[in-house]
């Protein structure tokens, strides 16, 4: 089923490229607009949707101009769906009864993923708008519906043999693109069950991901969060559009106020959110037995196919450079001039003159950073960012937590984010356009049945643009101190988050997977436990957390990326193989463009690792983790460094 989404100097070499796509590196003032808005909501209530100007809005009248279109979509979609059983039994018929059939899938699935995209992200702007979370309602029946109905398409195609699927492959025009599918489909032939089964597991879809569902709706729309107070008594709101900028305050006392808020909310609904979580790691389970996996892990893997080792390996390198984690808290413990670090000084600024971008500037500052991959690419970047209206910038209230890219075939790549006006906003923003402008690249170079690419590849092409603008900036910058240190929070920042959270957090979602697996129980209280020891373990003694563990260890609860199984990992995978694609790009290697295009346009066209190697990363061995280890540990020297110029 096609799917959601849902994730450095060339320069010279290219004469003219740098003036005609961008202006000079300067420090320039946010749009007045958006200033003033992030301004207010500093100590007011968060803006209502409506009160967001237009324009730092998506436009999702590019997928469907009125409710009305939707509704003929949703209802065409229906009538699809019904005529789909007719084709059950059919398929041993030859290669043009399977032709049909695809031509009647590829119909149904292009308007109703389009359908439940232009839903789905109506609802994740506004949590609070019951219309819209009935409309998603709706067409995510729909898909599972859909699911049910081709059921039998992968039983029979076993049925008939691979030998004779290639065959047909050849000799069906219609089914010349085939190729590939029919070579995954040989992959996984152990793990089909029959027509009857799948179809069962096909309707089980919408009711197994109840879990997922109630957990977004209770953290995006019910959960309540003590407002936070800063050193003057003044209170700020705390939602999940606006923690993150809390959290990154000057102000030690709001800091505090606000995670702790943050984490009472939390802990306050920890035993429903733990039955939440629980429940999606026995369906997980559930589909372990009923495919015959060995694991969860080996079950979450191999449909992607991806070696489970390559988890496992990923974590062995993470365990062995937690003393890395170490020396850097032990920095951050000294520049911030605290005795003991605590959980809210993980995003504190160490620069008492902090750099503020507008939106504006960091869109030009990332086009910048990827012109090492073509003006083509370049100007499309541009061209979402500020004038299709492919991006919803700001923070309001309702707004679902974090930020994302979503699309299919047939929409534009959409993101979600809550700007905040400083470099790890532009961080976010270089992060989630690498995912856009790779499903971009896949659309266009792939016929639909390609057009999703796996997780595993996508944090690649998240990270791959990090990186790129991280290391244009790093360069322009550098005779800017302020820029500089900005900067290298900003690395850290993100290397926090795919190199330290994300393995602790692969870590612990392993270990409850297994206590399942093994008939043993799990809730809020186990997961709690196990949480706050991976992430002392992670901090070291350098971080005490005293009366705070508890609420350390709800930090489980705070990420949704859990309700998908075994996704996490893939954030340290991903950042790994970006930097060697990265580093590729940098020294001007001849071919080195033209490989990483090639690989950001192969959607599912080729198996992960394959189309990794081909762009020069083998990720069966553990260089490219311990490359990007390396790279982290330079970062913690530059700014042992820069701690040693504070010194004199």
């Amino acid at each position: 089923m096609p799917g959601l989404r849902g994730r450095a100097s060339v320069l010279d070499g290219m004469p003219g490229l740098r003036q005609s796509l961008s202006p000079p590196v300067t420090m320039q003032r946010s749009s007045r607009i958006v200033t003033e808005l992030l301004e207010a909501t500093m100590s007011q209530p968060l803006p209502t949707r409506a009160e967001l100007p237009i324009e730092r809005t998506w436009n999702l009248d590019a997928i469907f101009p009125s409710l009305a279109a939707w509704e003929a979509a949703i209802v065409a979609s229906e009538q699809r769906i019904d005529a789909i059983p007719a084709f059950a039994g059919t398929l041993h018929a030859g290669a043009a009864a399977w032709a049909d059939f695809l031509a009647a899938k590829e119909e149904l699935w292009t308007d109703l993923m389009k359908a439940l995209v232009w839903a789905s992200l109506q609802s994740a702007t506004d949590a609070l708008d019951s219309t819209a979370q009935a409309q998603t309602g709706r067409a995510r029946g729909l898909a599972t519906r859909a699911a049910a109905a081709m059921a039998f398409e992968e039983p029979e195609l076993l049925a008939i043999g691979i030998d004779t699927l290639r065959e047909w492959v050849r000799e069906e025009p219609r089914l010349h693109e085939m190729g590939h599918v029919v070579e995954q489909l040989a992959r996984r032939a152990a793990h089909v069950r029959s027509a009857e089964v799948e179809e069962v597991l096909g309707l089980a879809g919408d009711a197994l991901g109840a879990a997922g569902e109630a957990y977004g709706m209770l953290t995006n729309a019910e959960m309540d969060f003590d407002p936070a107070a800063d050193s003057e008594g003044d209170e700020h709101e705390v939602a999940q559009s606006s923690i993150n900028r809390l959290l990154a305050s000057p102000d030690r006392v709001l800091r505090q106020s606000a995670w702790r808020a943050y984490a009472d909310g939390y802990l306050g609904k920890r035993r429903t959110l733990g039955a939440c979580l629980g429940g999606a790691i026995k369906r997980d389970v559930l589909h372990v037995r009923a495919r015959g996996y060995g694991s969860s892990l080996e079950a979450a893997t191999e449909p992607g196919f991806i070696p489970p080792d390559v988890c496992r390996g990923m974590l062995d390198v993470f365990a062995e450079n937690l003393p890395t984690w170490h020396r850097y808290w032990a920095i951050r413990r000294r520049a911030l001039g605290v005795d003991g670090l605590r959980p809210w000084d993980v995003k504190a600024p160490l620069s008492t003159a902090p750099v503020h971008v507008g939106y504006e500037q960091g869109v030009e500052w990332i086009v910048s950073g990827v012109a090492p991959l073509g003006e083509e690419y370049a100007r499309t970047v541009r061209a979402g960012a500020l004038e299709e209206r492919w991006v919803d910038v700001l923070p309001n209230r309702g707004k679902r937590q974090g930020a994302f890219s979503s699309g299919v075939p047939g929409t534009p790549p959409y993101i979600l984010m809550s700007w905040t006006d400083d470099v790890f906003s532009l961080s976010t923003l270089a992060h989630e356009l690498g995912h856009s402008m790779h499903s971009w690249l896949t659309w266009r170079a792939q016929p639909l049945q390609y057009g999703r690419y796996g997780m595993f590849v996508a944090e690649v092409a998240s990270n791959l643009t990090q990186a790129l603008v991280r290391g244009w900036l790093l360069e322009e910058t550098r005779d800017d101190p302020a820029m500089q240190l900005a900067l290298l929070e900003e690395a850290m920042a993100n290397f926090y988050r795919y190199f330290f959270v994300m393995p602790s957090l692969a870590r612990f979602e392993l270990a409850m997977h297994e206590r399942v697996e093994r008939g043993q129980a799990v809730n809020a209280d186990i997961m709690g436990g196990l949480m706050a020891d991976l992430l002392a373990e992670g901090y070291g003694d350098q971080m005490p957390f005293g009366e705070d563990r508890e609420r350390m260890g709800v930090t489980w609860a705070q990420f949704p990326h859990l309700f998908a199984n075994f996704y996490v990992y893939q954030y340290a995978t991903g950042i790994s193989a970006a930097h060697a694609l990265a580093a590729r790009l940098l020294s001007g290697e001849s071919g080195a463009r033209e490989d990483v295009l090639g690989f950001l346009s192969a959607g599912s066209s080729r198996f992960p690792l394959d189309a990794l190697a081909s762009a020069g990363v083998d990720m069966t061995s553990r260089a490219p983790v311990d490359a990007a280890f390396a790279a982290l540990g330079d970062v913690v020297d530059r700014l042992e460094a820069w701690e040693r110029d504070q010194a004199v």
